[in-house]
């Protein structure tokens, strides 16, 4: 029996009707409810579905025990099947809009709907576009109704669904949708992959967690006796179901339900007897008919169960009728289910071996008929019902159909795992590639591919490994796999994919299939490309063309041609491999897989030789047709990243931080997310957020590291960011070994990426000539040795279209004032930094170079005594970083107005404010010498000051009426403190420059 009135769990359910008001205002929200087994998550949840009001709509799936291999989406096809059965399918074929074909291969019914333009079910889809269809049909429905959106029995989903509900949990944000997920707590034990799933929506803060507790004494009191209305139990029979019960109000309802409970001498001892007590109560023919039941599954419809029932449908209904009188079934619409999970389990396991196998069979012809009359895909169904009959050779071929059909479904984890489960058996059942329709090789290349795809590419790799292992070097499948072995590779960031691409090269000789040797060639020269070799990339990408045009593939010409076009640009010859990679955008029209890498390419290019508006609008060109191929979640994520860069050039902040955003949220692999976290990074830290942007980098710098192995560009990318990083804090050694690295490289370093290295290199070199004792005097020595050799890597890019800019830049790093307060300090020659500052007006400039040229020029103003146009450039500054959102420089500009006592503009308190010290923005004094400056005694700084209008010992000691000998005290102890050589060092460094 059931308690007529939830007991306990009140402020849970006032939770959920919150949570559900709050997305009536436009906040989806997720809610996940986990409990031990009994502790009332169902009762829960009917609890607040009963009180929906009737313009929320819910859709509801339950997911379904199928033991290691669930049917893929099995909970999101019934509750997106309520969707279709209240709308209409064309209805709903108009909502999802361009991801309409994604629907039918997951729905195939929908194919048969009047609209006729769908495409036929089974075509081949990318998870990402079912994912964004589904968003897109809540979304748009929720804005006519709020949605509740809940899947049951999370410990049983498969693979498929819960990627799909991380994605749902982060990409609607825009939606009226309240999702809602349960799950055993029990059953997510270490390893489980919800354990992770519920670590991830943890950190997620719009979504909430709740475990259900235990009810207290006073609660199973109260629970009992509404269960014994008619009843004046004692407290020793309240003690009894307490104390039996644990406090579980599936046990306490169970407990009572045996003769009420009142003698502890009828409690059964185990819970097994506890589960099994109703059961055993019954007739032959229902426990019969509930271990039938039981086989199917926690929920069955009963056109099933009268399908695979031996009897008459009398005695169903009659075993049926029994089964829920006395409270083991329930019936829901057409579906007989057991009234808790454990039951079902209980009964399960009290079959007979022989009986097991046997009902197993009848619901496998079952499914095998249904299939065979209708749409619905049902062959995971098939195989595991073949499985539990203990028959291999029938459950191979439904087992490889189901691998097929999660592909078509974009289900790659679970036809990773059907194809696993099909590697198993390939040994045990007759003539296995007759059955499968291909060869094992190929099976292990195929089912390593969906590995890939499901994100699982360490048990990719491992697969293939393995199909090398036993395919003979002459079989036609070896290069095959060897290509397959090198992209692998390529996408987990490791080394060796040049290697391997070699020798496949080596072994299809001069036989091989044009095709296949096309795409050998073209993985190879964009392997070459991204390793800086560019010289081999252009051979290699040339004899690609040649081959592709000859095998009539203008996907892989075209592919072949972007990567000659975009190699021959970084070794000089620029206009030829612009339109080169536009030559290679003709040759893609149509294949989408071609286009997406011309956007990839052509969009960095462009934003490399600084036409940033052309960037952004080729990234998100590509990044739409990205999301519309449901792979928003690889290439989409890098073309992000692309329209990231080139917006941050533009002053476009918040729009890149909501690109950025979004990207993150998808949880790519790291080989796709190196570059929006680099991004992210250096905004953080640009926009004056130094702590985070340090923090953030810390924690993300190890699983950096391999993309940046095998990948010039990233590690001229992430080494930039992480040598400003280093002198943002102040740590000149740490920047110095990250500012070197470039000088290891082996192969001409990438022009546009290395030019903006060489200028923060620049920097170091400037940082620790003017403060030598910053660094071991090892090190001092090192990077004077070095410095004609980042003069030498500028000099040789001169043929790069930003080359004048970041020239500039270098330069005024390092020139320093012939007299005045900076002389022989770095950075401090105002001529250099007036041309810094007309390069930085070029369009093709980053838009936050010109306020910190500015900056540094104001600087060097001062340290010349021309205090008027310091305050006029610092001004400049100001106003360009402010409106511009370069807090970093903003800071610094307040920083050093405050230092020298200059009033600005829009600055409230005038000189007497001081910004936060440190930044990336800071000179190559470094801000560290602004904290030294606050140790100085007043005394000092009046010795200070008169130290930075030039007069000597005796002249001090004559202003302040003291000896000459004590002014030279004083001098020698402000040196110290400030950890200068010289006396116009020391003025230098603390701002005094009146």
């Amino acid at each position: 029996m059931s308690a007529p009135a939830m007991i306990g769990r009140h402020a849970d359910l006032a939770r959920l009707e919150a949570r559900l008001d709050e997305v009536r205002a436009g906040a989806p929200f997720t809610v996940i409810i986990g409990g031990e087994a009994g502790i009332g998550k169902t009762r829960l949840v009917r609890e607040f579905t009963a009180g929906l009001a009737p313009d929320v709509r819910l859709l509801a799936g339950q997911c379904v025990d199928l033991g290691s291999v669930a049917a893929p989406y099995a909970p999101v096809k019934t509750a997106l099947r309520t969707l279709v059965a209240e709308e209409g399918a064309s209805r709903v074929l108009e909502a999802v809009g361009p991801g309409r074909a994604a629907l039918v291969a997951l729905l195939p019914e929908l194919a048969a709907s009047e609209s006729g333009d769908v495409g036929a079910p089974g075509a081949g889809i990318a998870s990402g576009q079912l994912h964004e269809a589904i968003a897109v049909l809540l979304e748009t429905f929720s804005r006519e109704r709020p949605i509740v959106f809940m899947i049951e029995d999370l410990h049983w989903i498969d693979a498929a669904s819960l990627t799909l509900l991380r994605f749902l949990m982060r990409a609607l944000g825009s939606s009226r949708v309240l999702t809602v997920l349960t799950y055993r707590s029990e059953d997510v034990t270490r390893g489980h992959p919800v354990r992770t799933f519920l670590s991830e929506a943890e950190r997620d803060r719009w979504v909430e967690r709740r475990e259900l507790g235990r009810l207290t004494r006073a609660q199973v009191r109260k629970l009992a006796k509404s269960l014994m209305a008619d009843e004046a139990p004692s407290e020793s029979v309240f003690d009894t179901v307490f104390r039996r019960s644990d406090g579980v109000p599936f046990f306490v309802e169970e407990l009572v339900g045996i003769d009420g409970c009142r003698d502890e001498g009828e409690v059964p001892d185990t819970l097994r007897e506890l589960l099994l007590a109703r059961y055993e109560r019954l007739s032959e023919s229902a426990q019969e008919l509930l271990r039938l039941v039981a086989t199917g599954g926690v929920r069955i419809s009963h056109a099933l169960l009268a399908a695979v029932h031996d009897g008459t449908p009398d005695e169903l209904d009659t075993a049926a009728r029994e089964s829920v009188l006395a409270g083991v079934l329930m019936i829901e619409g057409d579906d007989y289910a057991f009234r808790h999970a454990l039951v079902r389990e209980a009964i399960l396991a009290d079959l007979l071996p022989g009986e097991r196998a046997r009902f197993h069979a009848r619901y496998a012809e079952a499914y095998e008929a249904a299939a065979a009359t209708g749409t619905r895909r049902l062959a995971a169904e098939i195989s595991y019902h073949w499985l539990g009959a203990h028959d291999a050779a029938r459950a191979f071929p439904a087992t490889m159909q189901a691998m097929r059909e999660a592909r078509a479904a974009a289900a790659y984890a679970t036809a990773a795992q059907l194809g696993e489960r099909a590697l198993g058996l390939w040994d045990v059942v007759p003539d296995p590639v007759a059955a499968a329709g291909m060869g094992k090789l190929e099976l292990m290349g195929r089912t390593a591919s969906h590995l890939r795809n499901a994100g699982e590419g360490e048990r990719s790799l491992a697969l293939i490994k393995a199909a090398l292992a036993e395919c003979p070097r002459d079989e036609p499948q070896y290069p095959r796999l060897l290509r397959d072995k090198a992209l692998y590779l390529g996408n987990l960031g490791r080394p060796g994919s040049i290697e391997t691409l070699e020798e496949a090269l080596e072994v299809l000789g001069d036989s091989g299939a044009d095709e296949l040797r096309a795409t050998v060639l073209t993985a190879l020269a964009g392997r070459l490309m991204i390793d800086g070799r560019l010289d081999d990339a252009v051979d290699m990408a040339d004899q690609a063309i040649d081959v592709a045009a000859g095998a009539g593939s203008p996907r892989y010409t075209s592919v072949a041609t972007n990567i000659a076009g975009v190699s021959r640009a970084a070794r000089g010859e620029v206009e030829q491999g612009v339109a080169l990679v536009e030559r290679a955008r003709e040759l893609a029209e149509g294949d989408g897989g071609a286009l997406l890498r011309y956007w990839v390419n052509a969009s960095d290019m462009h934003y490399l030789i600084g036409n940033h508006r052309e960037a952004v609008r080729l990234a998100e060109e590509g990044l739409a047709r990205a999301r519309e191929q449901g792979v928003e979640r690889s290439s989409g994520v890098i073309l992000a990243s692309n329209a990231v860069d080139p917006l941050f050039a533009l002053g476009e902040w918040e729009r890149a931080e909501e690109l950025i955003d979004r990207a993150l949220a998808l949880d790519a692999p790291t080989p796709f997310n190196v570059y929006v976290l680099r991004a992210r990074i250096w905004a953080m830290l640009w926009r004056g957020d130094t702590a985070g942007a340090t923090d953030l980098y810390r924690r993300v710098r190890s699983s950096l590291l391999g993309v940046m192995e095998v990948e010039m560009q990233t590690r001229l990318g992430v080494g930039r960011v992480a040598i400003e990083l280093a002198l943002a804090n102040d740590d000149l050694p740490g920047a110095w070994r990250e500012a070197r690295c470039i000088l290891d490289e082996i192969h001409p370093p990438l022009p546009g990426y290395a030019l903006p290295y060489l200028w923060a290199a620049a920097r170091v070199i400037a940082a620790v000539r003017a403060r030598p004792r910053a660094v071991t005097d090892a090190t001092a020595s090192e990077v004077e040795a070095a410095a004609p050799a980042f003069r030498a890597l500028l000099d040789r890019m001169t043929f790069w279209p930003s080359h004048p800019i970041w020239g500039a830049f270098f330069e005024a790093e390092l020139a320093e004032a012939s007299d005045g307060a900076g002389a022989g300090v770095p950075g401090t020659d105002i001529a250099a930094w007036r041309s810094a500052v007309e390069a930085s007006a070029a369009s093709t400039a980053p838009g936050f170079l010109a306020p910190y040229a500015l900056l540094r020029q104001a600087e060097a103003e001062l340290g010349g005594a021309d205090r008027p146009a310091a305050r006029a450039s610092l001004q400049a500054s100001l106003d360009m970083s402010e409106s511009g959102g370069v807090g970093a420089v903003r800071d610094r500009v307040v920083r050093v107005a405050a230092a020298a006592g200059i009033a600005l503009d829009g600055v409230g308190g005038g000189a007497g404010l001081v910004a936060a010290a440190g930044g990336v923005a800071g000179s190559a004094a470094s801000d560290a010498d602004g904290a030294a400056t606050a140790e100085l005694t007043a005394r000092e700084r009046q010795v200070l000051e008169l130290i930075a209008e030039g007069l000597s010992n005796r002249q001090i000691g004559e202003r302040l009426f003291i000896s000459g000998k004590t002014a030279s005290v004083h001098v020698s102890a402000i040196l110290r403190k400030l950890g200068a050589a010289t006396r116009t060092e020391a003025a230098y460094r603390a701002g005094a420059l009146s």
